[in-house]
């Protein structure tokens, strides 16, 4: 259980890292919000990959989870910047 919490957390980080990466320009967003955004995406795209039958292709699942990495951090930025404004 703890080992998954913490593949989790370090999977959420990079992913994460990764999306804010691709996308360009600064997002105002903090480190946490960064390791949610990547947690949902890797999870996301995990689920994704086995529905669609390439969930073996680890390059593959890896560009489909930091796309949607970036989704998810574009919205979380933008649902922040509306609430500061």
């Amino acid at each position: 259980m703890i080992s998954a919490i913490i593949g989790a957390l370090i999977s959420g980080l990079i992913v994460g890292g990764l999306g804010r990466l691709v996308l360009p320009g600064r997002q105002d967003i903090g480190w946490v919000a960064t390791i949610l955004a990547g947690i949902v995406a890797a999870a996301v795209g995990s689920g994704l990959a086995y529905l669609l039958g390439f969930a073996d292709k680890l390059l593959l699942v890896l560009i489909v989870e930091v796309v949607l990495a970036a989704v998810c951090v574009s919205i979380v930025a933008k649902m922040g910047s509306k609430n500061r404004s």
